[in-house]
């Protein structure tokens, strides 16, 4: 075999000499700025997919308190619960509840009734009241479908009691309406509880054109006091524990409905006469 020959297979040739890695190739300077390019390069890989993984994550959570949001915005608004209530009034069940004796605003031929258990503080009666109960009156009551009753539900402490006495007293000269429409047309916050005083009472009485002294002598008798407890345990007794509460036809809405459900109920009781 000839030197030449030699030289091409033995491994230090030239020829025969195999390539090395693409790092043996390079200087070692070369080879430490490549390999912290590199490192940079994964780390930022790495960074890149903890980030979209966040991105996605954040997106799903905000989709689903978006959801919740609006499923909150849809569920029935009520106070705070009644302390030794029965049973929950249960939505679709019908319940065997009395109409009190509060003068019902329609016919007494009218083939639905309905009975609101409320408290003249409770701002979700309020709203009940600006909003469904007006379009009940408008679209029900005045066209002889509808018989609408009002119960007396004070449970949120001594002024909603004392408001319910004034109620009473009113119902005495013969104005409940007037004075119940004007206490939830003119209802005070439910932190101020003054507004709801004996004194101040007497004094709206008197601006609705009621008689001032005997409006007077019987709220400051507690003569009622009985009448509002009465209400307020047979509520409790029918399965309120929030207001407002209407029965139609005895079958409970719990909540500030808004008039679209209040309706549908009213609707379908008519159905069935």
């Amino acid at each position: 075999m000839s030197e030449s020959e030699q030289n091409s297979t033995l491994p230090g040739g030239a020829a025969g000499k195999k390539k090395g890695s693409f790092f043996d190739q390079l200087s070692p300077k070369s080879a430490v700025i490549v390999g912290l390019v590199g490192g940079v390069l994964i780390l930022c890989a790495i960074g890149f997919f903890i980030m979209l993984g966040l991105y996605f994550k954040g997106n799903a959570s905000a989709s689903n308190g978006g959801n919740n949001a609006v499923a909150a915005a849809n569920q029935p608004s009520t106070a705070p619960s009644a302390q030794g209530a029965n049973q929950a009034a249960a939505p679709g069940q019908p319940v065997n509840v009395g109409v009190g004796h509060f003068p019902a605003l329609g016919k007494s031929t009218a083939p639905v009734t309905v009975v609101e258990f409320a408290d003249f503080r409770c701002p979700y009666c309020e709203r009940f009241f600006q909003d469904a109960e007006s379009n009940i009156i408008k679209d029900y009551v005045n066209t002889g479908k509808v018989k609408f009753y009002f119960r007396s539900f004070a449970f949120l402490g001594p002024e909603s009691t004392v408001a319910s006495e004034a109620a009473e007293c009113a119902n005495e000269q013969g104005q409940f309406w007037k004075f119940h429409d004007w206490l939830y047309s003119n209802q005070a916050p439910e932190s101020d509880t003054t507004y709801y005083s004996k004194d101040n009472l007497i004094k709206y009485a008197a601006n609705l054109g009621l008689n001032k002294t005997q409006f007077a002598s019987c709220l400051n008798s507690d003569k009622y006091a009985s009448a509002v407890q009465q209400d307020l345990s047979d509520g409790e007794a029918a399965g309120v524990n929030g207001t407002p509460t209407t029965f139609i036809n005895g079958t409970p809405l719990v909540g500030a409905q808004p008039y679209s459900a209040v309706k549908a109920a009213i609707d379908q009781a008519l159905q069935g006469k």
